[in-house]
């Protein structure tokens, strides 16, 4: 979301006031993103003022100087008292203006930048503009008279719509909505909105206050039944926020009340939401999002041109990698093994446009120009010279990763930056295959790798600090978010997500129904519970990770060997069609395999374990305690800078609900002094499991949270 920023420093006053002949120009200057803080709010309310008063102006434009439109609410000025005036004050001066005040909009105009464009009597923009309210992602809603002039502008029907998905809509849908007045697709925001004042100054059009505007909502009327229908629509991705029932609420007072009374309804909505929990949760996950980009190895370098790329693999996860890399504008060159898996990757590829095609993402035409024109598929290794950046996707087995960084320190041309999909191999092994490992670090992709937005950068002992901007240059340029990660099995989400399970096994060896157990973590918010994610994932992937383990692993510590007798029958998951879960036409979201209550039941009779009852509750608390105790450790032992970096990497890569802000925020706000009483309570009969990290008990005695460390 970019409906809300934090504002860069910046030099001089933030608004200024110009006159061009019979229009006052009213510029906000305030880099990088023009968010609506204090000195913007006061600048407006001052030049805006002085236009409206000055005789000569007979129209008044808004523009922005730099990359973008008003982007959005000051973030950090959230939660705080407000200073004056509110944004409010600036719209409603405008609204009561005798001369048209015209919004000239570039880049983005989002949540409370659309709603100031909204007070505006006109708006226009350039024809690459995007326009929304997106306040539904950070757990509100649009709190500056949002959701009463957005149905009066576009309907009550669209208005809900937009609120609810919190999508930026492109300048001529905007202008088809009735949202726009005009789009001009070329030149720069002061032109266009010069032209249109002054086509309104010679056409003599007059100022236009929305909150009057009344036809739309008066002619389209939206049924209960319809709210219904489209809050149901959005049900899941808007679990455990009240924002959307209370956007609904707001837009029904739009239609059935007068303007003042309805931004009465608009207020206590916000401030309930501001209130709840969730809020907070998703405040965090934003501003921990952009803050994982921010780390010390890389201050003030720049990283390295990437301008073709090779990828080597193009099975599932390779071929998602260089579809990425295609649509971000890179070159890619694919090695295979042979004409078989050549033919494999190829369709692969074109499995992923196809998709995008029929989503109307991209057209026939322009996928068969892409891959003409950017997309090379090879048997030579040689063809990788030309590479900037090499992303290895190959099985999960050291021994071929090191046989692939051989060969490739061999063919790749010197300053390339060679990169590992692994997963959770030892990034420093794989880089002393090469005589170069300062250009080696591990780039660690989410399947499916053109959807998911997590990429670990898993950063060696001796790898450059140029090639990890590099890394992090490039997770953003696709689009997709770079958490810095050290060198450890598993990295941090898989060695969080191994304790997770170890704690879920346990569980379940106690007691629990495997299902059970699932239902219990899609009620506190994941999209789907541990078995259901390794039938997904395979079975067998796990069960190689823990075989090769097992020569490391204490033997006094209690070992569940429940999967592991799945996967000896040769049931993976959704793969063979049977796991924990069983997978057929009847069933392809897959369900309970019975024969895996005969499996528990076996493995709890031969260590002698009596069955008993765990509470909903307790399994989630069990669960989310052992999540946090590792995280601990994960940020004791420097594998995670922050643990902001752990939130990120847990809501991004493996479901965390967003809305609790993922497992250090959710100890945060349910109290550490809480998770370490869980921990000790399990502890006092499996200790070595159980055993809470000394940094958490370290943070409990000092009464700080972990956010503390975020610093």
């Amino acid at each position: 979301m970019q409906g809300a920023t934090e504002t860069g420093s910046g030099t001089g006053d933030a608004v200024s006031l110009e006159m061009i002949g019979e229009i006052a120009v009213v510029t906000v200057d305030s880099p990088p993103a023009n968010t609506l803080s204090h000195s913007v709010r006061k600048g407006l309310f001052a030049c805006v003022g002085a236009a409206l008063a000055d005789q000569h102006a007979l129209a008044v434009v808004v523009i922005c100087a730099g990359r973008t439109f008003i982007a959005g609410a000051e973030i950090s000025e959230f939660g705080k008292p407000r200073q004056p005036p509110p944004t409010a004050e600036v719209v409603a001066m405008i609204e009561a203006a005798g001369k048209p005040v015209i919004a000239a909009i570039h880049g983005t105009a989002l949540g409370g930048g659309l709603e100031f464009a909204m007070g505006c009597h006109y708006r226009v923009a350039l024809a690459d503009a995007k326009l929304g309210l997106p306040e539904i992602d950070l757990g509100i809603l649009p709190g500056g008279g949002g959701t009463q002039r957005l149905p009066r502008l576009v309907g009550a029907e669209a208005a809900l719509e937009m609120m609810l998905t919190g999508r930026h809509v492109p300048a001529a849908e905007a202008e088809a909505m009735g949202l726009i007045d005009a789009v001009f697709a070329g030149g720069e925001q002061r032109a266009a909105g010069l032209a249109f004042a002054r086509r309104a100054i010679a056409e003599g059009l007059p100022p236009r206050p929305t909150r009057a505007m009344v036809e739309r909502i008066t002619r389209e009327p939206l049924s209960g039944e319809a709210v219904e229908r489209a809050l149901a629509r959005h049900a899941r991705k808007h679990r455990g926020l009240a924002g959307p029932r209370h956007i609904a609420d707001c837009v029904k007072a739009a239609m059935e009340l007068p303007f003042e009374a309805g931004l009465r309804i608009e207020r206590e909505r916000f401030e309930d939401c501001m209130k709840r929990p969730e809020r907070a949760a998703l405040m965090h996950a934003f501003l921990a999002e952009r803050k994982a980009r921010k780390i010390p190895d890389i201050a003030g370098i720049e990283g390295r041109p990437v301008r073709r790329a090779g990828v080597i693999g193009g099975g599932t996860m390779g071929a998602g990698i260089a579809v990425s890399l295609l649509d971000a504008g890179i070159a890619v060159t694919l090695l295979e093994t042979d004409a078989a898996a050549l033919d494999r990757a190829r369709g692969n590829i074109r499995r992923i446009h196809d998709r995008a095609i029929a989503r109307g993402r991209m057209t026939e035409a322009g996928r068969e120009a892409l891959l003409a024109e950017r997309c090379r598929l090879t048997l030579d290794h040689d063809a990788l010279g030309e590479a900037d950046l090499v992303i290895e996707a190959a099985f999960e087995d050291m021994a071929v990763k090191k046989a692939i960084f051989a060969r490739l320190d061999a063919v790749a041309r010197p300053g390339a930056v060679l990169a590992t999909n692994t997963s959770r191999l030892d990034v420093d092994e794989i880089a002393a295959a090469t005589a170069r490992p300062e250009d080696v670090i591990g780039m660690h992709f989410f399947s499916p790798a053109h959807v998911m937005r997590l990429v670990e950068i898993v950063v060696g002992r001796r790898t450059a600090p140029e090639v990890i901007a590099t890394a992090f240059d490039l997770a953003k340029r696709l689009g997709k978010v770079g958490v810095r990660s050290g060198v450890c099995d598993g990295f941090i989400g898989n060695r969080m997500l191994s304790k997770y399970k170890i704690a879920a096994d346990r569980l379940v060896e106690d007691g629990v129904s495997p299902f059970d157990l699932d239902r219990a973590v899609v009620g506190f918010g994941y999209p789907m519970g541990p078995y259901q994610m390794g039938d997904l994932a395979g079975l067998d992937i796990s069960w190689a990770a823990r075989k090769r383990q097992a020569a490391t692993r204490d033997p006094a510590e209690r070992y569940v060997a429940i999967a592991d007798r799945i996967c000896e029958r040769g049931w993976f998951g959704q793969k063979t069609g049977r796991g924990y879960y069983i997978y057929d036409d009847a069933s392809p979201r897959g369900r309970p395999n019975p024969d895996v209550a005969e499996i528990v039941a076996r493995e709890r009779a031969a260590k002698g374990i009596v069955s008993r009852s765990v509470p909903e509750a307790e399994i989630v608390e069990q669960l989310m305690a052992a999540l946090v105790n590792e995280g601990a450790r994960i940020l004791a032992d420097g594998i995670a800078l922050r643990p902001l970096d752990i939130d990120v990497t847990l809501m991004l890569g493996y479901g965390f609900p967003r809305w609790r802000g993922g497992p250090m925020k959710h100890a945060d706000m349910i109290g550490l002094e809480t998770v370490l009483g869980t921990l000790r309570r399990n502890a006092a009969s499996d200790p070595a499991f159980w055993r809470p990290a000394p940094l958490l008990e370290h943070l409990v005695a000092e009464g700080r949270p972990f956010e503390s460390l975020n610093q």
